[in-house]
């Protein structure tokens, strides 16, 4: 399911004169899932961005080689 999907799957309901939005549990969580996916796409963006402007030097990007950082990754 799409997050478009799961915002268009969203019902509404009225409590002490508040309108509401509802969603499932498996909703909310695809919906979690794909704004997740969508901040990636924009970090990745973001660094290739980066990558083009030095040049293609990944070190001048700031890129740190995977030797130095494995161990930080859970």
């Amino acid at each position: 399911m799409t997050g478009l999907d799961v915002l268009q799957s969203v019902q509404f309901v009225t409590a002490k004169g508040k309108r509401l939005a509802i969603l499932g549990a498996e909703d909310w969580e695809a919906l979690v899932e794909w704004l997740e996916t969508l901040e990636d796409l924009q970090i990745a963006r973001q660094a290739f961005v980066e990558l083009k402007a030095a040049g293609g030097d990944r070190k001048r990007a700031g890129w740190r080689e995977w030797k130095s950082v494995a161990g930080e990754v859970e």
